[in-house]
C-alpha cells in the first residue's frame, strides 16, 4: 500500500512497537515521520524507516488539527482493532 500524509500506520520495530501513528510527512522512497499527539507531538514529529512500519486503510485529515484531536483519532482507531 502506498503512503500518504494523513495514512495510519502501525509501528512493526522499535521503542514504538504496536502503537499507531500518523503520517505527517515523507521524505524520499524510504523515510516519513509520523506522531501521535502524546509522545511524538505534531511540532517534534519522528523520522522512521517505512520498512518498520505497517499501513492501515485509514486516513486522517490532517489540515488545522491538533495533537489533542489526532490522541482521540488514534485512541478511537486502536479500539477498534
Amino acid at each position: 500500500m502506498k503512503l500518504n500524509v494523513g495514512s495510519v500506520v502501525r509501528a512493526s520495530a522499535g521503542r514504538d512497537k504496536n502503537k499507531f501513528f500518523a503520517v505527517t510527512e515523507l521524505e524520499g522512497d524510504d523515510y516519513c515521520f509520523i506522531a501521535d499527539g502524546k509522545s511524538r507531538k505534531l511540532a517534534s514529529h519522528k523520522r522512521k524507516n517505512i520498512k518498520h512500519i505497517c499501513p492501515t486503510n485509514s486516513m486522517i485529515d490532517l489540515n488545522d488539527i491538533t495533537d489533542k484531536k489526532l490522541r482521540t483519532l488514534l485512541r478511537d482507531f486502536a479500539g477498534d482493532e
